[in-house]
């Protein structure tokens, strides 16, 4: 079992999970740290970078979509302090979140002929969209992955796009505010080796992570996938991170050990 699990959503944004229920799984899991990195938001009930609750040390981060000139990223901030920019920026991207949550709400209603009664609040997030899919007796969908293949992926019809920052504007958003900034999962971008390119300017890869979900490539393509990730980890110096992105209950998937833990907690000042 990892020692730490660095990439954990909560309801927050399109987890599952409150901050009590985090803690549960993390004693079922043999979890001592979790960062918790809801997308586009910082949890309201984490007060600074690092705190202790029941025995586990929450790391407060934060998970930010950016644009590069190939494909969106995801950038992953680690020991979040608040600052006015980040602040604005993040209200920015609440406002288009809860915008865009409503016409896809709206896209997918139309097209299976259903009310799908979500509310489209703070953290909504396309996941919300997919649970409430599948749980309406209306469809014949069963599993979260086919209503993202058919209906909400990046490709499918009743998708629409978000107003995301640039790499560098995020990239800098990110540097000014936490102990350190890394790339989320390499492998699952369309151009893995372009996104690895970015970690030059980063602190951190996601190196443990599930392995199952990549996109836009062949398996073929991604044989030799960890050792590229590992020659960006030994050139640029970077801290090997990782975590099971849980959306769910479940904790402890993958992360790192308690050597890796340590240089990130280093690198995050109280």
């Amino acid at each position: 079992m990892p020692y730490a699990d660095l990439h954990a959503h909560t309801t927050a944004s399109d987890g599952s999970m409150t901050l009590d229920e985090v803690v549960d799984a993390a004693d079922r899991a043999d979890v001592a740290a979790v960062a918790v990195t809801d997308h586009d938001t910082i949890h309201p009930e984490l007060h600074a970078p690092l705190t202790e609750r029941d025995d586990v040390e929450f790391v407060r981060g934060i998970e930010l979509r950016v644009e590069t000139s190939t494909e969106r990223v995801d950038l992953l901030g680690y020991g979040v302090r608040e600052t006015p920019a980040l602040s604005e920026e993040l209200d920015r991207l609440g406002r288009d979140r809860i915008e865009r949550g409503r016409r896809i709400v709206e896209n997918v209603e139309a097209r299976l002929g259903v009310d799908l009664d979500v509310t489209v609040g703070p953290g909504f997030g396309r996941p919300h969209v997919a649970r409430a899919v599948v749980s309406h007796p209306g469809t014949a969908y069963d599993d979260v992955s086919a209503v993202f293949d058919d209906l909400i992926g990046e490709d499918a019809p009743c998708y629409v796009a978000r107003d995301v920052p640039s790499f560098e504007r995020g990239r800098d958003l990110l540097i000014e505010a936490c102990g350190a900034v890394g790339l989320a999962h390499p492998l699952r971008y369309a151009a893995p080796d372009a996104a690895l390119a970015h970690c030059a300017s980063l602190d951190a890869v996601e190196v443990h992570y599930p392995y199952d979900r990549p996109v836009g490539h062949d398996a073929d393509d991604h044989v030799d996938g960890p050792a590229r990730v590992q020659r960006a980890v030994d050139e640029h110096d970077l801290l090997a991170l990782g975590g099971s992105d849980a959306h769910d209950d479940t904790l402890g998937v993958t992360g790192v050990d308690r050597g890796e833990y340590r240089r990130l907690r280093r690198r995050i000042t109280v």
